[in-house]
């Protein structure tokens, strides 16, 4: 008997077993469980181990393989090799398959095959949707909302066929029996595939905004090259300044705006298509990404998508999520009418029903590592595989980048992307997709853990689960713990590290607000043995979407009431009252509280040059400053170290003073980001001869800067460091949810201990 695990459900692995048992002349049977793949055959050692071993080199590329077992099962004697149907028969559960871009074969069977010639939601066993549409495992047609839709002959045939591509693939259909597309012009609808593609063509090439259903939800969708249509999108959006993600017809198209690698290539084009951060040749548009280095792409990854870059004019098309900005996607038809009904100028959709609402996924390569920082399509549910037993936990997650882990055998299982739980419809949404996970993963919680902030919605959720159930115990861990144990999860590291955690805020356990935080910890405790200087954050949240506050609050600690003398581009742009009345508030101490924060530092130096005085989206204000970077420049600015704090007023001082000599933008940005690594160093090599420690693990929103990861990476590396940071966990507040439940399971797992000694 050999038994499967992993990622090995939908994504054609029973069809891809039948084929190298018949090549290697096995028989027996292969079925699907709710945990497993299970594979009996006949034959001797020498040939099952071979079989194994071809088992793991030829699996289908979307499948993920996390242990294979085998074992004597005194099976009968079989005549053939036959594939049996599903069955659920335990608690387990195997992996279930993120949504896989069209392949190939699809789009060259969308072609030529004539029930399917131009049918815009053709599949196979190796693509299309998976997690969108699934509602309980096993992994069964009638499991997902394709249950409804009765095959023709033709598509029974090829799904019932071992040897077909379609062999059970469950959302398989055609032109004569599936799902199919509609276009409702104001209440006027057509289904003609052909004239809903004229249409749309055309209405694009004409500057329109049209709302196309997409995987996981809806798109609002326009010429990236016409920027009126960008401006009215933006508009409808409520979207001041955050960039849009452009969807280009090919890597050729899109080789004409940004920079692509070999490596981001190879991302670009796999199977789970995310929007990729590409450094920028030249704009597509103004208001698609003003002000910033990098643009986010992606490519076409649904079949619909192809046929309309085959009549659009356009070589680019801006996709961006059917949301007003911070709320969830938009998944039906009437959700949509609510929110652009009146605005949009057709809206494209098709009858098959999105369960699991998913938005895209964005990542980033840096140098050649991934870096995944929205978690969602292509890679949501995929769990991350673990040496711990996190049977029963629950990671509630942080804020502003809302999403949950639970705790299944040894795999850490995250939520897709929910965003921001201030907003009422994002945290319906993610206690929608939580209830959704307990059924689909059979998962029933014993132990909570959230975030300290009390105020936070996840940490109130998790208090609610304990106080409905007596049997759930809830705890509570430090954010910037969290962030750590996340990377060291993933990354396997079960010791002692030299952890830096940067990012905008987090409760910290004196009460204040950190985030710029240098620790020694494993997943037991932490010792904070450096942080950024506290700082006062005039008008608390206020500062963070008025970044001027904060270069106020450090250009006052440098020179007092002199501010509004020094002649920099934030005195002039806000004036000497506005800068008065903060300086009123941090002298009175009134609404000021004290933060350590690495992105309130961005923020500052970002306000002090003139780069950003407001924030319209979360890290404005570090983005452009990033973007602003004259990477030939390699000076840097002084910091000091009093004690256990760092202070970045000499830093404020040497940007002040180049500022007053005219120095330009991009030099002093490369400076600020150049001290930041040093800064790194220097307490890298303090703490490696004080501990012997040698491992630095990055961790926390600042470190999505490429320009910082990149050389904090090469100069711990020429020191002898071994550095790690996070790639499918999302580096900033979204994985936090996994490092919780790793740090609940062994505090859990020490308080067992105690009990038991």
């Amino acid at each position: 008997m050999i038994r499967v695990t992993g990622l090995v459900q939908g994504v054609g692995f029973r069809p891809f077993i039948h084929r190298l048992a018949t090549r290697h002349h096995l028989h027996g049977w292969v079925e699907n469980r709710n945990d497993c793949v299970l594979i009996s055959v006949n034959s001797n050692k020498q040939i099952i181990n071979q079989f194994c071993a071809d088992l793991i080199k030829q699996a289908p590329a979307a499948s993920s393989i996390q242990e294979i077992s085998v074992e004597k099962d005194g099976a009968g004697h079989f005549s053939a090799f036959e594939v049996r149907e599903s069955r659920d028969v335990t608690n387990e559960v195997t992996e279930i398959s993120p949504d896989i871009a069209v392949c190939e074969e699809c789009l060259a069977d969308m072609r030529n095959q004539p029930h399917r010639i131009g049918y815009p939601l053709i599949n196979c066993s190796h693509c299309g949707p998976r997690f969108s549409i699934i509602r309980d495992l096993p992994y069964d047609r009638s499991q997902t909302t394709m249950s409804g839709f009765e095959m023709c002959p033709e598509c029974q045939r090829e799904y019932s066929e071992i040897k077909d591509r379609r062999y059970h693939a469950q959302p398989v259909s055609c032109n004569r029996c599936g799902p199919v597309y509609s276009l409702d012009l104001g209440g006027s609808v057509t289904s003609d595939p052909e004239k809903i593609l004229q249409y749309v063509a055309a209405a694009l090439n004409d500057g329109k905004l049209l709302a196309i259903k997409g995987t996981g939800g809806f798109h609002l969708a326009c010429d990236a090259l016409d920027p009126g249509a960008v401006g009215r999108l933006r508009e409808i959006k409520r979207r001041n300044g955050k960039p849009f993600a452009v969807m280009f017809r090919n890597v050729d198209c899109a080789r004409a705006y940004v920079r692509i690698s070999s490596r981001e290539e190879e991302v670009l084009t796999s199977w789970r298509r995310p929007i990729l951060l590409l450094r920028k040749i030249k704009a597509c548009s103004e208001g698609i990404a003003d002000g910033l280095n990098r643009l986010g792409v992606m490519l076409p990854y649904m079949p619909f998508h192809h046929l309309l870059f085959e009549r659009v004019d356009t070589p680019a098309l801006v996709m961006t999520s059917g949301n007003i900005s911070d709320e969830p996607i938009a998944i039906s038809e009437p959700e949509l009418e609510r929110r652009f009904g009146r605005y949009v100028d057709g809206v494209v959709s098709y009858n098959r029903e999105i369960h699991n609402r998913i938005d895209d996924s964005v990542a980033a390569v840096t140098g050649d590592d991934l870096l995944v920082m929205r978690r969602a399509r292509g890679y949501a549910p995929a769990p991350i595989r673990t040496g711990f037993v996190l049977e029963g936990i629950l990671g509630t997650g942080a804020e502003l980048t809302g999403s949950f882990c639970i705790g299944k055998g040894r795999n850490a299982i995250m939520s897709q992307y929910t965003g921001d739980l201030s907003n009422a419809g994002n945290f319906n949404f993610y206690t929608e997709a939580y209830h959704r996970f307990c059924r689909l993963f059979r998962f029933t919680p014993h132990l909570v853990v959230s975030d300290l902030h009390p105020d936070y919605m996840s940490t109130r959720f998790a208090e609610q689960l304990s106080g409905e159930n007596p049997a759930v115990r809830h705890i509570r861990v430090q954010h910037h713990h969290a962030h750590l144990a996340s990377v060291m999860l993933e990354a396997g590291l079960d010791e002692e590290v030299i952890g830096f955690s940067f990012d905008g805020n987090g409760l910290g356990t004196d009460g204040h607000g950190w985030g710029g935080e240098v620790m020694r910890a494993d997943f037991h405790h932490f010792d904070r043995l450096y942080h950024f200087e506290y700082m006062p954050l005039p008008g608390g949240d206020a500062a963070v979407r008025e970044p001027w506050r904060m270069g106020i609050s450090y250009l006052y600690a440098l020179t007092g009431e002199r501010v509004s003398t020094l002649g920099v581009p934030l005195v002039h742009a806000i004036g000497k009252a506005s800068i008065d009345r903060v300086i009123s508030m941090i002298q009175k101490g009134v609404n000021v509280p004290a933060v350590s924060s690495a992105g309130r530092l961005f923020d500052a130096v970002a306000a002090i040059t003139g780069l950003s005085y407001t924030s319209g989206y979360t890290a404005q204000a570090p983005m452009l400053l990033e973007s602003a970077i004259n990477e030939s420049e390699k000076g840097s600015y002084l910091f000091e170290i009093n004690g256990q704090q760092v202070s970045f007023l000499p830093l404020i001082e040497g940007v002040v003073g180049d500022l007053q000599r005219k120095t330009d933008t991009g030099t002093i940005s490369a400076r600020f980001h150049n001290t930041l690594v040093e800064l790194i160093i220097h307490l890298s090599r303090r703490i490696r001869s004080q501990t012997g420690l040698e491992k630095v693990v990055l961790a926390g929103g600042s470190f999505q800067n490429s320009y910082l990861v990149k050389k904090v990476k090469e100069k711990l590396a020429e020191n002898r460091f071994d550095v790690y940071i996070s790639s499918m966990l999302p580096v900033n507040d979204q994985g936090i949810a996994a490092g919780q439940a790793v740090l609940g399971a062994h505090m859990w797992k020490k308080e067992k201990e105690a009990h038991h000694a």
